[in-house]
């Protein structure tokens, strides 16, 4: 475990990634610009038709990735605004850098806002699908064994995480050095798993190393947003690095949001009864007070949307508290479990979090979606991962050229053709059809299936 420190000076870094120095803090900080570049962007605009649990949900009650998204920031600010109170008052040489606790609150809020931007469509199936299809197809396995194993390890392991840093950093503006330009603090707050997919050595145990957040094509950029914060190394010029400790509100942000509101989803879905959710408020929110304005609400629907907020808030307030109880060890490294495990509700918590899993990511209606659009994605794997290596390799298979043509010009090289180097050209087709919507995968893979001879 690393000995030296992290220290919030650093952590808080408005340095942009690929972009020139920050003159100063105006009446609009720095997080705030982050905040909105990212709600301009086009990836974060695409998040709208990207599934959160009922893939191509006919009823508009439903959240998407974008709504979840927003409410995350939401709830992420609430934390990060309690846990740089926390911060400031605890560490009084913060008192000459002219943060706020609003700083904390703007950072969370961005990261959260873009913690699911590279998410590919259909939801974690979408995820899955793709490192299967690379896996277990014929094409995607002769693909893999001509790479090398860290390049190799990022189509083994897709991941939605490493895909959000490769849009910020690099394809979010592709002719910014930086991509988007953020701050290095947002950045780094953005990465829950700060590690390469590859590592040459066994990972560390901990929550912050399960998966991955930057690909092997991206971990000099990761490796320039750590320099700037000052994040502890795991171990000496390797792509591993401990968590920033804002990371850890992310976290906390996303999971509070999902568990307690993917139950309402299914609520109002139509998959739950209001009757099997209202214990699981009970188990949180113990104001009688609250139990009495819930009574006199006149419909279920309400009800649970009144409960949803109280339930929230009261987690928000002790996921805040366990942080600035572990703040300390989290800048010393010595600290990598999930906040929302250790609060005094986390029993209650996690109740949500088991009926979501059975009754809802389980369920009928959310599997016989998830099965066709995780097909989808195969289909279109081979199409264009075929297509582009046909053009590389001068063969010419029925619509090969037809199905390249649907490739847009910011995949392929500043000739138009593919890029030489495999691992390029690869990485471009997953950067395209990870990025697609799930509506406009299923219309992609409806004009290319013919053209690939398929029924």
């Amino acid at each position: 475990m690393p000995r030296e420190r992290m220290h919030w000076p650093s952590l808080l870094s408005h340095h942009r990634l690929g972009g020139a120095p920050v003159a100063g803090v105006g009446p609009r900080s720095e997080f705030q610009r982050d905040f909105d570049r990212i709600v301009f962007s086009s990836a974060f605009r695409r998040l709208q038709d990207k599934t959160q649990v009922f893939p191509l949900a006919k009823n508009d009650y439903v959240r998407t990735r974008l709504t979840h998204s927003l409410e995350v920031a939401s709830v992420g600010r609430s934390l990060g605004v309690l846990a740089g109170d926390h911060v400031l008052r605890q560490h009084p040489e913060m008192s000459t850098t002219g943060y706020i606790a609003g700083d904390f609150g703007a950072i969370v809020a961005a990261a959260c806002l873009a913690h699911d931007i590279g998410n590919p469509p259909f939801g974690h199936a979408g995820e899955a699908a793709i490192q299967s299809w690379f896996s277990t197809s014929k094409l995607g396995r002769s693909v893999l064994m001509r790479l090398a194993p860290g390049e190799r390890a990022d189509f083994e392991r897709f991941e939605g995480n490493a895909q959000t840093f490769r849009i910020l950093a690099r394809l979010g503006m592709p002719d910014n050095a930086g991509g988007m330009q953020l701050t290095c603090a947002t950045l780094g707050a953005v990465a829950k798993y700060p590690r390469a997919a590859h590592l040459p050595f066994a990972a560390p145990a901990g929550i912050s190393t399960r998966k991955h957040n930057f690909f092997h094509a991206d971990r000099e950029r990761f490796d320039a947003v750590a320099q700037a914060t000052g994040l502890l190394g795991r171990r000496a010029r390797t792509y591993c690095w401990c968590r920033h400790p804002l990371a850890f509100l992310v976290e906390a942000a996303d999971d509070i949001s999902y568990c307690v509101i993917d139950v309402e989803d299914a609520f109002r879905a139509g998959e739950v009864s209001y009757a099997e959710i209202e214990p699981l408020y009970r188990g949180i929110v113990t104001d009688p007070a609250a139990w009495q304005k819930a009574g006199a609400i006149s419909t279920d629907e309400k009800r649970a949307e009144y409960l949803r907020a109280r339930t929230i808030d009261a987690l928000v307030t002790e996921a805040a508290e366990v942080f600035a109880a572990r703040e300390a060890a989290m800048l010393a490294g010595a600290f990598d479990e999930e906040l929302i495990a250790l609060i005094p509700h986390a029993q209650a918590l996690e109740a949500f979090r088991l009926l979501a899993r059975d009754r809802v990511y389980h369920s009928a209606v959310v599997l016989n979606l998830q099965s066709p659009g995780a097909a989808i994605l195969g289909e279109l794997l081979d199409a264009f991962v075929g297509a582009v290596e046909a053009a590389v390799h001068g063969s010419s298979p029925p619509g090969a050229r037809e199905i390249l043509g649907f490739l847009p010009g910011q995949f392929l090289s500043a000739d138009g053709r593919p890029a030489t180097d495999l691992y390029a050209r690869v990485l471009a087709i997953t950067d395209f059809v990870s990025g697609m919507t799930d509506s406009y995968a299923v219309t992609i893979a409806a004009k290319v299936r013919p053209l690939a001879g398929r029924p």
